[in-house]
């Protein structure tokens, strides 16, 4: 049986827990804030970063991965007799999988296996959870790779947001569906559509995104086999709600809060659903 090793980034923010039981590789990103730079999940964490964005005036950039990194990660790996599966917020969102790509070029190893997830946090975090479960299944790297791409198209997610604006802000969503976002009691539901943020629906007031939500995930339903993540940043409304709602259906899900990265684009009061239809 071959030695895989599974690697992704920090944006895939999977709970500390099931990276230590499947022996993930995380990569951090950085948030860079008040001229300092902070690795994502270990320098700071989101509930600092809020509340030094409370009190500024300024917005945090974010940096990607950088190909030394990658090279330093994969050499690592190679020499310990890994063969890697690779995968990584969505090339329309972040530098991090052409970071990588250039380091596997460099190396020149074909026991490189990189996938643009298309997605970002839980979305990205459930197809690193799917090479998990195939590499534990006595899966080659090349059969795994196939397997996380078939079910990548799959990947869905409905997102209730408490305001858009650091999605406009860091450059995540445009600035007109933002406006519509700041009407009185209309709350959008986006998604991660083909590696980018989109508008799926929008309501009025939290009952009705919740609603429409828990809706969402009954008519594509879920892929036997595949959990739902619950992710939220700080939300104290929708979240209870939906929370309760999936407890009802008997669904099976776990949660995470988001990392820094993905936080400071979202902004405080999100929280939504990720999930692999029935295909």
């Amino acid at each position: 049986m071959e030695k895989i090793k599974i690697i992704t980034d920090s944006t895939a923010d999977l709970p500390g827990y099931l990276v230590e039981k499947h022996g993930i590789e995380v990569l951090p990103l950085t948030v860079n804030m008040g001229g300092k730079s902070y690795r994502d999940g270990i320098d700071i964490k989101l509930a600092e970063l809020l509340e030094m964005m409370d009190n500024s005036d300024e917005f945090p950039t974010t940096s990607q991965v950088n190909p030394k990194t990658f090279m330093d990660t994969y050499r690592k790996y190679l020499g310990e007799g890994y063969k890697i599966v690779s995968v990584h917020i969505s090339s329309k969102m972040s530098g991090v999988y052409q970071s990588a790509s250039i380091a596997k070029d460099i190396l020149g190893s074909e026991d490189i296996h990189i996938i643009d997830s298309r997605n970002v946090t839980s979305g990205l975090g459930l197809l690193v959870l799917k090479a998990c479960r195939l590499r534990d299944d006595g899966k080659t790297a090349e059969e795994i790779t196939e397997g996380v791409r078939e079910i990548l198209p799959h990947v869905k997610s409905a997102l209730i947001f408490d305001s858009l604006e650091n999605l406009v802000k860091g450059g995540r969503l445009p600035r007109a569906v933002g406006m519509v976002g700041n009407m009185l009691g209309i709350k959008l539901i986006m998604e991660v559509g083909d590696g980018e943020m989109k508008l799926l629906d929008k309501a009025r007031g939290n009952k009705k995104a919740v609603k429409y939500v828990t809706s969402y995930i009954e008519k594509l339903a879920i892929k036997s086999g595949e959990p739902l993540v619950l992710v939220n940043v700080e939300s104290r409304e929708a979240l209870p709600a939906l929370r309760g709602n999936l407890l009802e259906c008997g669904v099976d899900f776990f949660e995470c809060e988001v990392g820094c990265v993905v936080g400071v684009h979202a902004g405080p009061g999100a929280c939504g659903v990720f999930f692999v239809e029935n295909f």
